[in-house]
């Protein structure tokens, strides 16, 4: 039975560790988030670690041995820098940094776009983010703009879009400010 949480814990983890350095990858780049939310990837990594403790029996063999510690110790980092992650979140959207200003969809209904008004308060700037939404969690940053806090929006067909005069064609992938 613990060869079983042995191995399960390890694969469970490298599954979240991976979706994890994505996420990162993604926030980073301006790519599509294709990982499910912070709290998702800590439900998971809490569940490697449990079983991870459980399987840390199994020592049949060296491989097994290094494979109890590693996932030990990687899904216990892993549940720190997440549950830092989501408390740094909770305190900067408590803190009025992040606000939701508006929802516009497409003419067709097939894109939506969500806007924020972010501001870093005496440390940085403020601005407007607007957030193109996929299906599921997917979300991908296709505006950015610095230091203005209205935002204007004009669909000029299904798939081209006018943000506070600059335009942008959905199809296309482009993206204003990053």
């Amino acid at each position: 039975m613990e060869k079983g949480y042995n191995l399960s814990s390890f694969y469970i983890m490298l599954i979240f560790l991976s979706l994890a350095i994505y996420s990162l990858y993604s926030n980073i780049n301006n790519k599509w988030l294709l990982a499910p939310p912070n709290y998702v990837l800590l439900l998971g990594s809490v569940i490697a670690f449990i079983l991870a403790m459980k399987g840390f029996k199994y020592k049949k063999n060296l491989l097994a041995k290094t494979r109890s510690w590693t996932t030990l110790i990687l899904s216990s980092l892993l549940v720190i820098s997440l549950t830092l992650t989501i408390l740094f979140t909770l305190a900067a959207s408590s803190l009025g940094a992040n606000e939701h200003i508006k929802t516009v969809h497409s003419p067709d209904g097939k894109y939506q776009i969500d806007f924020y008004q972010w501001d870093a308060g005496a440390a940085g700037t403020f601005g407007i983010r607007g957030e193109l939404n996929g299906p599921l969690w997917f979300k991908k940053r296709i505006y950015l703009e610095r230091r203005i806090e209205t935002v204007e929006v004009e669909w000029e067909s299904n798939e081209r879009v006018l943000i506070n005069n600059h335009t942008l064609n959905l199809n296309d992938g482009e993206t204003y400010g990053y």
